[in-house]
């Protein structure tokens, strides 16, 4: 909780990737609260009440994912949210000519994506998505300690620019408000 909260007013990509870690987390122990509370949050550094803190906040988590049937897999709404927002802006940026940078550095990622999209079993997903979703994936295989192919490594740093890019937008947009006439 207290990362997320962190990371959601600093870089809303890594708190994206985060928030679908934590998940991951929660599927790992069973969606169960008393496993997380035992076994995962006693092992911080946290005094009395940060972890009661913590573990109501798994514990909403983890009712969140049993009544949106995403035990198994997928993400939380107020996930899917936040990507969407991000696609939304996405759109805005590309369809700005105030915004020249971010075009760039989006038709140096789109051949990546396509081939992302081709690969992958979900066609439907929006391009800011199969861009976290590839950096999820890159990030899943690091914890791993397997290899990451010289190809793969040089998408990633492409597709990590973009999104960077487009969580500066974000937080700008949030703060100040992006004017994209």
């Amino acid at each position: 909780m207290f990362i997320a909260q962190e990371l959601r007013k600093t870089n809303i990509a890594e708190y994206l990737l985060y928030m679908w870690q934590v998940e991951d987390t929660i599927r790992a122990f069973g969606c169960s609260l008393s496993r997380i509370r035992h076994e995962y949050i006693d092992r911080f550094d946290y005094d009395d009440e940060q972890k009661e803190e913590e573990a109501d906040w798994f514990g909403n988590l983890v009712r969140m994912m049993n009544s949106e049937g995403c035990r198994e897999q997928g993400h939380l709404q107020i996930n899917k949210v936040v990507v969407q927002q991000l696609q939304e802006l996405h759109s805005q940026l590309l369809s700005s000519p105030k915004f020249p940078f971010y075009n760039a550095e989006y038709y140096k990622v789109l051949p990546y994506i396509v081939e992302l999209r081709n690969r992958g079993a979900n066609k439907e997903e929006n391009e800011i998505e199969t861009c976290l979703n590839a950096l999820y994936g890159v990030m899943m295989l690091r914890l791993k300690k397997a290899e990451i192919s010289p190809s793969t490594q040089h998408a990633v740093k492409e597709i990590t620019t973009l999104v960077g890019m487009l969580s500066d937008y974000y937080k700008q947009d949030k703060e100040e408000g992006l004017k994209f006439e």
